[in-house]
């Protein structure tokens, strides 16, 4: 079983974790992708350190799609929001899409839904115009880019980093 005795272990947890699943198990080398994936991990896992809200239970796909038209319209801070949503939705659906489908839905598949209102959300992060000439900006808005276009298989991951997960425990 996996103790960690120092902060970095779960970092390092993670990122194997994440690499592992990505590299052997899917053949995907993307090394940006997989470290963002990984990072977002953590994120979650402390989610005491971030103003992100308590992971205890997803989101209805109404509720997601609702709030990824409503920050629409907002400036700057909306990437953060967009990424949020993406994020968010990116963790529930990769890690534990079970309890996305236990949730009523008003329609269509909650699990559809869902993931396709993170998948805009990345999309929305990735084509606003926050920074003007700036190569960081450019770098971020093309893993963004590439986080809503390759949304599917990072859920896919996050399933395959649930089931080593599981094997490492």
């Amino acid at each position: 079983m996996f103790a960690a005795s120092d902060p970095d272990d779960i970092d390092r947890f993670f990122r194997g974790l994440t690499e592992y699943a990505f590299h052997a198990r899917l053949g995907i080398v993307d090394p940006p992708l997989v470290d963002y994936v990984s990072l977002l991990l953590v994120r979650f896992l402390r989610v005491d350190a971030t103003d992100l809200a308590p992971v205890s239970a997803p989101a209805p796909a109404d509720v997601v799609q609702r709030m990824v038209v409503a920050r629409q319209h907002a400036a700057a801070e909306a990437r953060e929001e967009f990424r949020q949503i993406g994020d968010t939705t990116l963790f529930w659906s990769g890690l534990y899409p079970e309890a996305i489908a236990r949730r009523p839905s008003t329609g269509d598949d909650a699990l559809i839904g869902y993931r396709e209102a993170g998948r805009r959300a990345y999309w929305l992060a990735a084509t606003l115009d926050v920074r003007d000439d700036d190569t960081s900006d450019s770098a971020e808005r093309v893993l963004l880019e590439r986080l809503a276009r390759e949304y599917d298989v990072c859920v896919e991951g996050l399933g395959e980093v649930r089931r080593a997960w599981g094997d490492a425990a």
